[in-house]
């Protein structure tokens, strides 16, 4: 280590009081904090990859090889967003996923083989967010990571002043992510519940894919997650069903005063 030059005759040190405030003046704007990514892998070369390609001045990348190092991880690094595969030892990635579900909402993006349909369906309904099919393109891993960032600091940041919204027999706790149809409570996967509370909010409005991927993923990518996922809170709605199809146009939740009768069926597919 080089040693310190010493300082010129008559140098002054700048006095303690000329030190930046802890507290930002009136009108600034605060800087976010830096994002914590985890990537779960056992491919030490995609480790590398995704280390050195997410890393920026506003994201730390953590790393594990295995289902006992991806726990630990979540328990210590608190991780905004994980980047999971499949194929992991000492169990796999899906048991890894259903652990983190049961203490966290945290997104989860899950990396699976190009053709393995099953695999992205099952990820999928054990609560991972988006998947990406190896081999993949950094850059657009990249932009879903930075898409499901900006929506989960959004989600943060407009969060409403009551965190309970009713409508109909459908009520949304909203802090304490809950939602509960008369008097049976949902049992939703993270995505699922965002999805519920987006279709609660504009009930009665038609949502297109598009909307519905923008809002929720940040990019409109793949409108086959908006198809899986729209069947996932078909089912757990129950009946008389709510979510209708509208052909060619989206989806929308059927208004109240039309929701306790047939409409909803007879237009939903």
């Amino acid at each position: 280590m080089s040693a310190r030059p010493p300082r010129a005759p008559g140098a002054q040190l700048p006095p303690r009081a000329q030190l930046p405030s802890a507290q930002p003046p009136p009108g600034a704007q605060v800087p976010r904090r830096a994002s914590t990514i985890l990537v779960v892998d056992d491919e030490p070369g995609i480790l590398e990859v995704l280390s050195l390609g997410l890393r920026s001045d506003d994201i730390v990348v953590l790393t594990a090889r295995d289902v006992a190092g991806g726990i630990r991880a979540v328990r210590s690094g608190s991780p905004d967003l994980i980047v999971l595969d499949v194929g992991l030892p000492g169990g796999d990635g899906f048991s890894l996923l259903r652990r983190i579900r049961e203490v966290s909402d945290v997104p989860i993006l899950m990396l699976t083989a190009r053709d393995d349909v099953e695999d992205r369906v099952r990820g999928l309904e054990l609560g991972a967010d988006d998947y990406i099919a190896k081999p993949f393109h950094l850059e657009e891993l990249t932009a879903r990571v930075r898409a499901h960032l900006r929506r989960r600091a959004l989600d943060r940041d407009e969060r409403p002043a009551s965190p309970v919204i009713s409508s109909g027999d459908l009520t949304i706790d909203t802090a304490a992510r809950r939602a509960s149809r008369g008097p049976r409570t949902l049992d939703l996967t993270s995505r699922e519940f965002d999805l519920f509370e987006l279709f609660v909010r504009h009930r009665g409005e038609v949502l297109s894919k598009t909307r519905i991927l923008e809002a929720l993923w940040g990019y409109a990518y793949d409108p086959n997650l908006v198809e899986v996922y729209i069947g996932y809170l078909r089912r757990k709605l129950g009946e008389p069903p709510l979510l209708e199809t509208v052909r060619g146009s989206g989806y929308r939740l059927a208004p109240d005063d039309l929701a306790s009768g047939d409409h909803a069926a007879e237009i939903g597919s």
